[in-house]
């Protein structure tokens, strides 16, 4: 087993995309400490509305139940970077989510328990997986594969906004695909008499895959098998019975992808029941993505959606 760097204690590193944003926020730490609220529900429980917590509170609430510096800069980069791509139920919302969990360990740490070239072997140990992914981002920059490797992470949720990992990956010139188990929600659509119709079998399992561009402008797409995701029921823009798979008359197909990718995880990361990720890294052998955009010019394609940002 490896012991990785001391990741959570980290105050020197501030993460791409979200200096300034981080910056203000610790400007304005001694105007806005807020308490825990540390009795509520489980992760993966209630579905009652949070409140979106403004920016400049971001950081004293994540220090105020606990996490380090780093951590907590990581945490704030990650939601900001969703409220930018205009995700919001992946944004600051969360923080607010985070301080209803009863069992919440700010001190746990990932550990890489399989490093070879082409696997890597992670366990949460009680980590938030978006710290959990935080860290497997990181040991993949430092030391980027050949040519290929496969992640396995188990004890991985929650993930949050993959799209966040993958373009971090594919902006050091690598390409990334990355999914995730979350706890079952969706049904098979087809609700066949005597089949388990109706009963939430599999997450929504979301896919993120990003590509490098030699323009310095990833391909990143970022998809749940879900009509919307649980962050959207989180934030009240949707309802529980929102959370189903896509596609309408469809939605079999969906579903039949939000199945293969939960068994994916499953298969490589399990314990089945339990939730992780899976994520591949591979170093590029062609750059496809500015012969697309010439051809895509005026189209939006993929990731290019970041609120405050014009591609064109």
């Amino acid at each position: 087993m490896t012991t990785d760097p001391d990741w959570q204690n980290d105050d020197t590193l501030v993460l791409p995309g979200a200096a300034e944003a981080v910056r203000a926020a610790a400007a304005e730490a001694a105007l806005a400490v807020a308490a825990a609220a540390a009795a509520g529900s489980p992760l993966d429980a209630s579905p009652t509305p949070v409140e979106r917590v403004p920016a400049e509170e971001a950081l004293p609430r994540l220090r105020a139940l606990g996490f380090g510096e780093y951590a907590a800069r990581a945490l704030v980069t990650h939601f900001l970077d969703a409220e930018r791509c205009g995700r919001p139920g992946h944004g600051l919302s969360r923080i607010a989510w985070l301080e209803q969990h009863p069992a919440l360990d700010p001190d746990a740490r990932p550990e890489r328990v399989v490093a070879e070239e082409g696997f890597e072997r992670w366990e949460g140990r009680g980590t938030l997986g978006y710290l959990v992914l935080e860290a497997i981002v990181r040991a993949q920059l430092a030391d980027p594969p050949a040519r290929a490797r496969v992640i396995a992470a188990s004890e991985c949720f929650p993930t949050g906004m993959l799209g966040h990992y993958a373009r971090r990956i594919a902006e050091a010139g690598l390409v990334c695909a990355i999914t995730a188990t979350s706890p079952a929600r969706l049904a098979s659509p087809d609700g066949l008499p005597g089949s388990a119709g109706g009963v939430p079998l599999v997450g929504t399992t979301p896919l993120a895959i990003a590509i490098p561009s030699g323009d310095g402008r990833p391909l990143v797409t970022d998809v749940s098998m879900a009509k919307a995701n649980w962050g959207d029921v989180l934030t009240g823009a949707a309802t529980p019975e929102d959370v189903i798979p896509f596609g309408g008359e469809q939605s079999h197909k969906a579903f039949a992808l939000a199945v293969g990718l939960q068994m994916l995880v499953d298969a490589l990361a399990g314990p089945p029941g339990g939730y992780g990720a899976v994520l591949i890294v591979a170093r590029p052998e062609h750059d496809p993505v500015p012969a697309l955009r010439q051809v895509a010019r005026g189209t939006r394609l993929p990731g290019d959606a970041r609120l405050g940002e014009l591609w064109v």
